[in-house]
This record gives C-alpha cells, structure tokens and sequence, in this order.
C-alpha cells in the first residue's frame, strides 16, 4: 500500500511540475481566452432576445395587447390574414416519446391566420407515433388541416429526409411555403406566423431557421446535451443572417422542391443523411441567404430518461453527420469543422483539469514530502511569474484586476 501511495504522490508531483511549463501556461491562457470568447457570445445573444422582448413590451404599453404575435395590431384585421400564403407543416415522426404530444399540440394549435396544413409523416402503421399522432387528430379533426402520411421505408436515403420529402410530394400545390419541424419543437402560437412574414419581407432569404432551448430533466445525460447545444446557440443569435442551421425548423420555398432547385431535392434523396447539414452547404455552395429571427427560439424540454449513454450516442451521431457530404468542398469544410471541435473543447477542459491537478497536489503537499518540493519549488511558482512577463500575462491580469 504504501509503495502504490509514493507511486501516486510521484505521478501527482510529475503533473503538478508539468502542468506549469511554458506549454502548460499556453494552454491555460488559451482557456481562458476560450470561456470569455463563449461568455461574450452568450452576452450578445442575451442582447438580441433581450431587445426583442423590451420591443414588444413597449408595443403592449402603447395599446397592442396582441405584441406577442405581431408588431402591428392592424395585421390581425381580417383582411390581411385572409391573403397571407398558405404553408404546409410537414412532420417526419419516429417512436412516442415523453413529450411528443404536447409538443404536436403546440405544432398545430398555431395562431397563423392563412391557409394551413399539417403533414405528419411516419415510416409506417406499426410505429408508435402513428396511432399517437392519428387521435390528436381526431380530436382537432374540424379545427385543422391535418392527415397523417405512410412515407415506406427509405433505400437512399436517411428515413428522416426520406420522411420529408413524401411529405413535399403530399404538400398541397398551392403552398408557398414548407416548413418542416421536428417532434421534439415546442412551438409559440405566434412562430408560424413571424417565420412567414419575415419569408414575405425578404425574399432572398433561402432558409429560414431556428435553435432550441432545452430544459435539462435533471438526469446528467440532459445537463449534457444542454451543455453541447449552448456553444452552438451563439451561431443562431445573429437575429438575422447567419451560416448554421438547425434541421428542427427550416422554413423554405415550396416551389424550390418543386423545382429542385440548386439540386435540394437530389441532393437530399441521394444518400442524405443530415437534412441541416445538406442544406447548408448547398445554401453556402449559392451563396443563399440563411435567416434565423430573433423570436425562433423553441422551449425543449429534455426526457427524464435521458441517461450519458444516451447522450453519448448522440455525440457519436453528431460526429457521424460530419461524415456525409455533398460535394468535395462541403466535405473538407465538415473536416475543418470537426478539427476545429475538437480542438476547442480539449482547449476548454484542460484548464481545467490542469487546475483541478494543482488543487489536488496543494492539498496532499502537506502529507507527502514529494508533492510538497513539488509544490514548493521554483517550478511551482513558474507560472504566475512567467504569466506576468508576457503580453498576453499582463493582459489577463488586467482583465481579472477590473
């Protein structure tokens, strides 16, 4: 016992001395640098929604109750609702989860004054959300414009891609717009409705889209994945264009399916496998225009149920999309993004397992001789010297003085 404890103390006092060379102190700035770089994203995000909702608390105290559908209470008249364009909704369904049915109640219990129809579309008969979906139907059955769709089984495809686009040859011929939402978006009464004025407002806009905000069930493996999706949310904060997409609501052209345009329909049904990331690249391939607004914000709430080796699935299958492809440059563009992953989150960690080692080596330092020289010697005080005589040092310094 006592030979594995020295063996121990040496390995601990060996990673407190090298975690303070010059190195080490990179990385550590680096770090540093990384958490104000997210702290300073999650800031202008706060900005944007936050200017949002005082935009519409002012609309509210100057007399329109209705704020939180539309800027102005004159849209609401009649007359202007009865021209808005008609949308299809198309839901590609796999399984009955938690959620699922509050969700699908929010999808189609929306306020949107236009013609409006509801496409749930499933693999087949058996699967669960068939029967599901098939009874809240039935009960909104004179409210709505709603059918559930049997798309088959794919062969070329992702069954989520292949899902949608059944669901685009179902659509209704005069929709001008598709939006395709996934089961787990929890929808505003109003989001319909702002996605397709800002479509009417800018008609470049290729993609319009928006990002989730989960709830975490208090398991661990939803406090991951909450964790994985908040880096990413700084991209969809922009309030208006942006370069990510976000496969649980795209709002798109119908007539550019119609039509196949730039080859989305193609290049989703042959060998698609992440509707997001294909669109992007075919949207950054034309220089399209991708929107995401600041009300497209979806209230997530995550499974009770959700364990780490299911988060850990998902990562593997986020990981697995960087695979798929649909031309050479989206390709190395998927692998610059993956180095660049991975490379800024072991440079987030470190640090601070880095610290936690020095943590570790100060406490057992007065109870091993080996980790107390360690933490005595001159390479112990090696880095708050050396930090301040570099640039960079004194200007950390100068931040944490402030």
């Amino acid at each position: 016992m006592a030979t594995m404890e020295a063996a121990a103390d040496a390995v601990l006092a060996a990673a407190a001395r090298a975690f303070c060379r010059p190195v080490a102190v990179f990385v550590q700035i680096q770090g540093c640098f990384i958490c104000l770089t997210l702290a300073l994203g999650w800031a202008v995000a706060a900005f944007v929604r936050k200017k949002e909702i005082r935009k519409m608390r002012r609309k509210i105290v100057d007399g329109n109750s209705f704020a939180f559908l539309c800027d102005d209470i004159d849209e609401l008249e009649h007359y202007v609702q009865e021209k808005l364009p008609r949308v299809s909704v198309i839901m590609p369904l796999k399984g009955f989860g938690e959620h699922n049915l509050q969700n699908w109640r929010t999808q189609i219990t929306s306020l949107y004054g236009g013609s409006l129809e509801f496409l749930f579309v499933v693999e087949s008969k058996d699967d669960p959300a068939y029967h599901a979906v098939s009874r809240l139907i039935a009960e909104y059955k004179d409210k709505l414009e709603a059918k559930v769709v049997v798309a088959g089984f794919s062969t070329t495809c992702s069954q989520k891609i292949h899902n949608q686009l059944i669901g685009v040859k179902k659509m209704h011929k005069d929709s001008k717009y598709v939006l395709f939402l996934d089961d787990d978006v929890r929808l505003h009464p109003g989001t319909i409705g702002a996605l397709t004025k800002e479509m009417e407002k800018n008609p470049e806009i290729f993609i319009q889209t928006g990002y989730p905000l989960d709830l975490p069930s208090g398991s661990l493996g939803s406090y991951c994945i909450y964790e994985y999706h908040m880096p990413c949310s700084i991209g969809f904060a922009t309030g208006g264009k942006t370069f990510f997409l976000w496969g649980g609501c795209m709002m798109m052209h119908a007539d550019d399916f119609r039509q196949d345009l730039y080859g989305v329909v193609s290049g989703l049904k042959d060998g698609g496998y992440s509707d997001d990331m294909t669109l992007a690249a075919i949207a950054g391939q034309y220089k399209r225009l991708i929107s995401s607004p600041p009300v497209a914000v979806f209230p997530h709430p995550l499974a009770s149920d959700l364990s780490f080796s299911r988060y850990w699935n998902y990562l593997r299958k986020q990981t697995f999309v960087l695979e798929s492809y649909v031309s050479k440059v989206n390709w190395m563009m998927n692998r610059a993004l993956f180095a660049s992953h991975c490379y800024l989150s072991w440079g987030f960690v470190w640090p601070y397992i880095m610290a936690l080692v020095h943590v570790v080596a100060a406490l057992r330092a007065p109870y091993s001789e080996i980790v107390k020289d360690a933490s005595n010697s001159s390479s112990g005080q090696y880095m708050p010297s050396h930090l301040k005589s570099t640039k960079a040092g004194k200007l950390l310094f100068l931040i944490l003085s402030l």
